[in-house]
């Protein structure tokens, strides 16, 4: 029998001072992809991003807006042609290890891309004389998770065969884009689509690290379904011991909200109240290490300049996408 994740429920970092709730949210524009869809804190000071257009990774360091340091171009490594999509969505870090995950969903018009069947692995390499830290590809690139997917007797009434026969954001389509850690180092893969019965859903993968040394399938364990109140799962993030959602449509319109989840498949998700999330489109999510800060990246693809052009259809070295960094909440009456 399949181990079933539980997490000890304790509140998220309850003892938040008075000092870091008054704390104002802090918006930032960073130069680069405009579709900043996946993120990883590296360090206290720099994070990796990675975006639904390119194989590129980038670093940043938090409130500088350039890249830093070595960026890594995955193309080779993915086996991908240039002007292929590979729509990387969700990240997550387990020790010194960050996993990545594409969507392995259909185009806006149905059309089945195997460059968007993706899930990989990077280490992390500490650079010498206080440069910022890189990234290096490690193992193997694994194609087969849809198909381990749509086989799984666990899944099965999900009917995830025929959702990813459809497009990623059609009603009913398949579109992961979350990726979170669990304690005991397997995987949390959320889905944005579909959405059964209205609620979302989270697949247990329990053996990242063979996956991606080519020496095991994927192993998947029973879906958890969440209530995010019929949204689905743009950016999970496993904080302490409990997990941040960041919850927004399976479609293209559509609010958004940040949830808290104590990581227990029984435990319902609870709505942080007070958190104002503007007008950005979070979808990738990581808590910086040292603080009681969070930081949200908006995929901006889509966000008008005030020229009026969408920011993916603009000029290059005018195209990036916004940051916001929060206070870390306990929950409304904690």
């Amino acid at each position: 029998m399949k181990a079933v994740l539980t997490v000890v429920v304790v509140t998220l970092l309850a003892a938040v001072s008075p000092a870091s709730r008054a704390d104002p949210p802090e918006l930032f524009s960073y130069r680069g992809p405009c579709d900043a869809s996946a993120a990883v804190a590296l360090d206290a000071e720099h994070f990796v991003v990675g975006n639904d257009e390119d194989a590129v990774l980038r670093v940043y360091r938090r409130g500088q807006a350039m890249a830093v340091g070595r960026g890594l171009d995955l193309s080779r490594f993915l086996d991908v042609s240039a002007g292929d999509e590979v729509d990387i969505e969700a990240a997550a870090r387990v020790g010194r290890r960050i996993y990545w995950i594409s969507s392995h969903g259909r185009s806006s018009s149905g059309r089945k891309e195997e460059s968007r069947r993706r899930f990989f692995a990077t280490d992390i390499v500490d650079a010498a004389d206080g440069r910022p830290p890189y990234l290096r590809t490690v193992g193997t690139p694994y194609t087969g998770l849809l198909r381990a997917m749509e086989k799984a007797p666990e899944l099965r009434p999900y009917r995830l065969r025929d959702a990813a026969r459809r497009a990623a954001e059609a009603a009913g389509g398949f579109n992961i884009e979350g990726l979170a850690a669990t304690p005991d180092g397997g995987l949390l893969i959320g889905l944005r689509n579909p959405l059964p019965q209205r609620r979302a859903l989270l697949v247990p993968l329990l053996n990242p690290a063979a996956v991606v040394a080519g020496e095991q399938a994927a192993d998947l364990a029973q879906a958890i379904e969440l209530d995010l109140a019929e949204r689905g799962i743009r950016s999970i993030e496993r904080v302490g011991p409990s997990y941040l959602i960041v919850a927004g449509p399976p479609a293209d319109s559509g609010s958004f909200m940040l949830f808290r989840w104590s990581g227990a498949a029984d435990d319902a998700p609870q709505a942080l109240a007070g958190v104002d999330l503007q007008d950005l489109r979070p979808e990738a999510l990581f808590a910086v290490p040292g603080s009681r800060l969070v930081q949200l990246l908006s995929d901006d693809g889509g966000v008008r300049s005030a020229g009026g052009g969408e920011c993916k259809k603009l000029p290059r070295q005018q195209q990036g996408f916004r940051s916001l960094t929060l206070p870390l909440l306990p929950l409304e009456g904690r």
